[in-house]
């Protein structure tokens, strides 16, 4: 399918319902930026947040502010903002600690109750969650295994007892059939951790609707809460109690101000709560999440579909294969693109101001955050893209030196 007219790229802006949006952000001017999924650019919102509890908060409240900033609940007045965007209810969700983190609770505390049962990752997954799991597996004494991509609970091997499995892929963009798969683990009693990573802020989401128990997810990605923004854990409110994970500490115990000796955890979504919250970090996601108040997430999920089609018709006039799902179907905020110099034709692009990355070892990824992205940028980077092979601009010696980080 041949790229779309100029023409066409312009009616497309000239109707977009999310373009307003754009405004909500800090973006620098030159820069087409395509790496939203990995590291979102900073809302104004977040900017303004982050300075005034620095220097008002900190700087003037000092301690008092842990009552009077509501820093105490900052935890969960977060979680309450990221339960509408993933589809839970309110006391849900807390925003706290990392994934991995996060991923260690959950799967500890699950794998407890049920004995000689293994934990497992689908193979090719992204590779955190594997290695926790591993971790976890030598700390515990239980199994640890890959499934196959693709696995579904119906045909899994019944000796295991714990999955985290991500709602979106990181490389290949494919979307979950969350509804699907809790509906075959429910039948052999299998629980599920989902790893919402890539997926949060950008798919439209209905966990309890769709049976999802468990699940984590990052704030820095399309959440734009800032480099290395904190995680939050969803657990449905009729299982919460159930939950005995290991990582206990002060601030989810029951009454952390009483100060007694034994843990007796909350009684609420709190018990997840380890140590005193980074209180900067946080409020910085909290405010980056005002960028969706107001917006459509079915919206935001079809216009991203919608950017990622113009690089994916760009690849196909290159020749270019692409292990995405294809034009027209259904995908999360990024296509990967296979090429054999493909870490050069990414730093090329950067060069002109086109920023995306690159995985190893041959895919070239572009991410598409439909809050701030408009087609035509869209389309002249994917034009820049296809200048840059056909050229062979990519062969320069500058462009072919691997950095620290892809």
């Amino acid at each position: 399918m041949a790229l779309p007219e100029r023409e066409e790229i312009a009616r497309l802006d000239a109707d977009d319902p999310l373009k307003g949006a754009r405004d909500r952000f800090d973006l620098p001017d030159g820069v087409i930026y395509l790496d939203g999924n990995s590291l979102g650019p900073p809302p104004r919102r977040a900017l303004e947040r982050l300075e005034e509890a620095a220097r008002v908060e900190w700087g003037r409240g000092l301690i008092k502010s842990w009552n009077d900033a509501g820093w105490m609940d900052l935890p969960l007045t977060t979680g309450a903002k990221l339960a509408r965007l993933i589809g839970a209810d309110e006391g849900e969700v807390v925003c706290a600690d990392t994934v991995t983190i996060l991923i260690f609770k959950l799967a500890a505390a699950l794998i407890r109750t049920r004995p000689g049962k293994a934990v497992a990752v689908e193979r090719g997954d992204f590779p955190t969650d594997g290695y926790v799991l591993e971790g976890l597996s030598r700390l515990a004494g239980c199994p640890f295994a890959y499934v196959e991509p693709g696995t579904s609970p119906a045909d899994m091997n019944k000796d295991i007892g714990v999955l985290v499995r991500s709602a979106v892929h990181y490389k290949t963009a494919e979307i979950a059939d969350i509804a699907r798969w809790e509906a075959e683990a429910k039948q052999t009693g299998l629980d599920i951790v989902w790893d919402l990573s890539h997926a949060t802020g950008l798919v439209d989401l209905h966990l309890k609707r769709d049976g999802a128990k468990y699940a984590v997810g990052c704030g820095y990605k399309f959440l734009n809460g800032g480099p290395g923004a904190p995680a939050f854990l969803y657990c449905r409110s009729d299982l919460i109690g159930d939950i005995d994970h290991p990582l206990t500490g002060w601030l989810g115990h029951a009454a952390p101000f009483d100060f007694t000796d034994g843990y007796v955890p909350a009684g609420d979504i709190r018990r997840f709560i380890t140590s005193s919250p980074s209180i900067l970090a946080i409020t910085s996601l909290k405010a980056a999440l005002e960028a969706y108040d107001g917006l459509d997430l079915a919206r935001v999920e079809e216009k991203a579909r919608r950017l990622g089609d113009i690089f994916l018709q760009a690849a196909g006039e290159l020749g270019l294969a692409t292990i995405s799902p294809g034009i027209g179907e259904r995908r999360g905020g990024h296509v990967c693109i296979r090429h054999p110099h493909g870490y050069a034709v990414v730093q090329a692009l950067i060069a002109r101001g086109i920023i995306g990355d690159f995985r190893a070892p041959d895919l070239m990824r572009f991410g598409f955050s439909p809050l701030y992205l408009s087609y035509a940028e869209v389309f002249d980077a994917a034009l820049q893209m296809m200048e840059v092979v056909e050229t062979r601009e990519y062969e320069r010696p500058e462009f072919n030196v691997r950095k620290a980080v892809t």
